[in-house]
């Protein structure tokens, strides 16, 4: 009976196993970590080492963590654990975005639920709803915090940043006060965006362009003193016409005066044609030519208003692409219109209401203001229809005043809240200036904020912000050139933000929301805000800055809580001798602000961010040749969506420029949108869709195949674009997964019995093929002694190498590295996490290298041969093989000595070489001897043994020692 040798072979064996059961297991190694204070004990190892900080966007504090919010954590995450790995102190401080619509929008209508119908949040104390609103966003950070946990993602969740925090609020406040202190505040009215349903203006970061069909009208504006001629205009918002006040040409167009039946018409000569066709004007003759020198002398009646109006030049904005070549304007309801009628001096004429309804306003008389049946109307549509314009058509049609009418798709603003149109509309707002000349003010903004400052605090520092470079320049200016200074990657995000700033208009900061930090200014009886910040910037600053210091003594609640009396005196600088106040503002700040401001609420305040003064920064680029190295608040980087650069990276770098002196990061990364396999961009408002069935959650795809498996799929895809995320595209990457995950377990079954401070073999006595595997390994031999010299100099490869990989994939796959890692003998550290990335560099000789290289060049041709021998059954598998080689290269391995590796790279049981100066050749034959049945092998001496007639020599001697 054949003896069986299985016993005696250092076959593999570990408890690492095949099967990952990722969803089991990951919740187990996540409680000992957060058992384990893992994150803390990572932190306290680097305390003094190099810093890395990745400043983390905030996500809003609603609803579930959805997929793109995963790919976001997941890349920062990445990001700081390999810096750590690296050997850097990358501390990471996770944030939410806690105020604004979105939570405000949701417990809204949960008050219209839980209260009926009759009940509206309008009615509901300013209290009472943020109350509401503080334990809705509370609820989903703490649901928020585990589901980001779940992934895998280390930080500081027990001690996050949260944007309504008393502590954060009042370091807002502090940065605004020394912005409103060099004169960027100003409050005035301008048409901005506003959103109907939300009852509230909206910044530019809030909107969102799609198509929308608008109704196209030609209407006739009657020339005063020329009975039958009219100017013909163009608009897509018929609800603006109320408003008009005037008609805007360009002067450098021509213009024609044309006759249709007994009529004549005035529109641009190169639109004549396609305004002739809209219009059916089949035969219409051109009476005369017009320049701007006769318009300008011409008067207008409006078509069904009692009120005149004259024609002004409006190169800037009137086109030849589509139109009349004339646009009518109202300067209450468009940014051009506000502009030209500010130049020459027209009312900022709006009539209409918070709620989107036409209503009378003050800046006109009663008689000039429009028809009592338009009063009331509803501006925003309801199934397709708007009231408000039906009721102008009809108007318009009623006084033979609309010449024709179509439907036009074209791209138009939205809410991002609600999905409605937005409308432009002029209002008292607050602004910050974007093309102002900052004030020098001096404070030190490379301190802490103390957090203590007492009433009354000035702004008392020592440092003066602005440069004598950055003397005389536009705040815009100011902003493109620290563009300059930051890394972007990609380097199209350069180019997006410079566009953003460029282009921006002023930024309308106030919110006629209740849920946000408050913007601290009184008004007086005429309702001029006092002090008013545009012209008294110190003592406006003073009262903002008694404001922060009141806020983070009783939280923010204070502001809606105490009357305009009770916060004055609390609050009023020590000197004031003007007005007293009889009203507080009860507009709040733009959320973009609020996230805005954590340079100052988070980098600054948290003393573990901020990084050494006077050491180098050697990654990060000098801000120039002649300006101070980097500040030691500032991220090294910000990592978010490509939306972020008309949001998050906008608002953080021009509030902190104007309030701090400096942009706050060094390096801006940039990642693409999440969209399904249709290609609909993830959002979380799906979430809550019913009947859509593609999983948007991040916890749908954790529940289904594990952290470390959405993990490698983020870190497979290319970020710099919009990232596809479909089942399928998982299930590829799962695949992936079980490769890496097997040939962990391959190197760990075969260190079961070593011990790398008895065992490890040093580099000089590796054998040759254990030298190369450092890179790149080949198989095990199984038929060396247990602790031969052959067999340790391998395991000394693989333990090296298993280290080394638990290490590169501990960023990515940060489960599986970890449970693999355990299994390591003689770990130098408890978790992988814990690790320094350390590269072991064993350099090969120069000759050693270039026999290498021969091996590899011989192994391609051979592994030919073989194949072509096994199609020709003259073998089944290569070790049933003998390879005889002969050419220039066989002389090189023969004075190497690297026979038996060339053979083990091979696969083959006997390799014969005859060195010659012809060119490689390659010959396979069927090998020589007898099969072993220990290393299935074929030798020569199989059956030299007597008490082993079934194995070979070598395998003879293992067993028998």
């Amino acid at each position: 009976m054949a003896m069986d040798y299985k016993n005696t072979l250092n076959l593999p064996r570990t408890d690492f196993p095949m099967k990952a059961d990722l969803v089991t297991r990951e919740p187990r190694q996540l409680e000992k970590w957060q058992k384990g204070k893992l994150y803390e004990k990572i932190q306290a190892a680097r305390r003094s080492a190099e810093k890395f900080v990745l400043h983390d966007g905030p996500p809003f504090a609603n609803g579930d963590v959805h997929i793109g919010n995963a790919l976001n954590k997941i890349l920062k995450d990445i990001v700081v654990k390999y810096k750590t790995l690296r050997g850097y102190s990358a501390p990471y401080v996770p944030g939410w975005d806690c105020h604004g619509l979105p939570i405000e929008f949701k417990v809204s209508q949960e008050m219209r639920k839980e209260g009926g119908a009759g009940v509206s949040p309008v009615n509901v104390d300013a209290s009472t709803i943020r109350k509401a609103c503080d334990a809705y966003a509370r609820k989903y950070i703490d649901i928020q915090r585990e589901q980001f946990r779940r992934l895998g993602v280390f930080g500081e969740w027990e001690n996050p940043y949260l944007t309504l925090n008393k502590e954060y609020e009042a370091d807002e406040l502090r940065l605004f006060a020394d912005i409103v202190e060099k004169g960027f505040v100003y409050r005035g009215k301008k048409p901005v965006y506003w959103s109907i349903p939300c009852r509230t203006a909206l910044a530019e970061a809030e909107v969102e362009y799609k198509d929308h069909v608008s109704q196209s009208i030609y209407v006739r504006f009657p020339v005063i003193g020329h009975p039958g001629t009219s100017i013909l205009i163009w608009t897509t918002t018929p609800w603006t016409l109320p408003a008009n006040l005037a008609v805007a040409y360009n002067s450098a167009f021509s213009y024609s005066q044309v006759r249709v039946g007994g009529e004549t018409f005035i529109v641009s000569t190169l639109l004549l044609p396609t305004v002739a066709e809209k219009c059916g004007w089949d035969g219409y003759e051109i009476v005369r030519s017009l320049n701007a020198d006769n318009l300008r002398q011409f008067e207008f009646q409006h078509p069904f208003c009692a009120r005149t109006g004259r024609l002004f030049a409006g190169d800037s904005f009137v086109e030849n692409t589509s139109g009349t070549g004339f646009v009518h304007v109202a300067p209450g309801h468009g940014l051009e219109d506000y502009q030209l009628g500010l130049q020459n001096g027209l009312p900022i004429y709006s009539p209409v209401d918070d709620d989107g309804r036409f209503a009378y306003s003050n800046e006109l008389p009663l008689e000039q203001q429009m028809p009592k049946e338009l009063i009331g109307k509803a501006i925003l549509e309801k199934h397709g229809e708007s009231e408000a314009n039906e009721a102008v058509l009809q108007l318009l049609r009623d006084r033979n005043m609309l010449v024709h009418r179509e439907d036009y798709t074209h791209s138009y603003p939205h809410c991002w809240r609600s999905k409605t149109p937005i409308i432009f509309r002029a209002m008292d707002q607050w602004f910050i200036e974007i093309d102002h000349v900052a004030h020098p003010v001096t404070a030190d903004v490379r301190r802490l904020p103390s957090g203590s400052s007492g009433a009354n605090e000035s702004a008392g520092a020592d440092q003066d912000l602005l440069t004598p470079a950055a003397a005389g320049k536009a705040f815009r200016e100011l902003a493109l050139e620290e563009i300059n200074h930051v890394q972007w990657i990609p380097q199209w995000g350069k180019n997006r933000i410079e566009a953003a700033v460029k282009s921006r208009p002023d930024w309308c900061i106030s919110r006629q929301r209740t849920w946000g930090v408050p913007i601290p200014f009184f008004y007086d009886a005429q309702g001029h805000p006092l002090p008013d910040p545009s012209k008294d910037t110190k003592p406006a600053a003073t009262v903002v800055r008694n404001v922060a210091h009141l806020i983070e003594k009783h939280g923010s609640n204070v502001w809606f809580e105490k009357s305009c009396a009770e916060l004055w005196a609390s609050v009023k600088p020590v000197d004031w001798k003007g007005t007293e106040p009889v009203a507080k503002s009860n507009d709040t700040l733009d959320v973009w602000i609020d996230s805005g401001s954590s340079s100052r609420s988070v980098l600054m305040r948290h003393k573990e961010l901020l990084h050494e003064v006077g050491r180098a920064v050697p990654s990060a680029p000098r801000r120039s040749e002649d300006t101070a190295p980097h500040p030691p608040w500032q991220a090294d980087m910000y990592l978010e969506g490509s939306d972020q650069h008309r949001g998050w990276f906008q608002s953080s770098l021009l509030i902190s420029l104007a309030g701090n002196g400096a942009a706050p990061y060094k390096t801006v990364l940039t990642h693409g949108f999440m969209v399904d396999a249709d290609r609909e961009k993830i959002s979380k408002s799906k979430q809550g869709q019913g009947g859509y069935e593609k999983p948007q959650t991040a916890d749908a795809y954790v529940k289904k195949w594990g952290a470390d498996i959405v993990r490698l799929w983020v870190a497979s895809q290319d970020f710099r674009n919009d990232i596809i995320v479909s089942e399928e595209r998982i299930n590829k990457v799962a695949e992936t997964y079980r490769v890496i995950r097997n040939a962990l377990r391959y190197q760990l079954s075969n260190l079961y019995d070593f011990d790398p401070a008895k065992h490890t073999v040093p580099d000089d006595k590796l054998t040759g093929l254990d030298r190369w595997i450092l890179g790149e390994y080949s198989k095990l031999e199984n038929t060396d002694m247990a602790n031969s010299h052959r067999r340790r100099s391998t395991q000394t490869a693989l333990h090296r190498l298993v280290t080394g990989l638990c290490e590169m994939l501990a960023p990515i796959l940060s489960f599986t590295a970890e449970e693999a890692w355990e299994l390591i003998p003689g770990r130098p550290t408890q978790s992988v996490h814990e690790a320094t990335w350390m590269h072991h560099s064993l350099i090969l000789p120069e000759g050693e290298l270039l026999a290498w290289q021969h091996m590899f060049a011989i192994r391609e041709v051979a592994l030919g041969e073989l194949e072509a021998a096994r199609k020709s059954k003259l073998i089944g598998k290569a070790l049933e093989a003998k390879t005889e080689l002969t050419g220039g290269m066989i002389g090189v391995l023969v004075s190497q000595k690297n026979f038996e590796s060339l053979r083990e790279l091979l696969n083959v049981s006997q390799i014969l070489a005859q060195p010659s100066d012809e060119s490689l050749k390659v010959r396979v034959a069927k090998a020589d001897g007898q099969k072993c049945a220990r290393c299935w092998h074929w030798e020569t001496d199989v059956g030299s043994h007597k008490e082993h007639p079934t194995i070979c020599g070598r395998c003879a001697e293992a067993v028998s020692s």
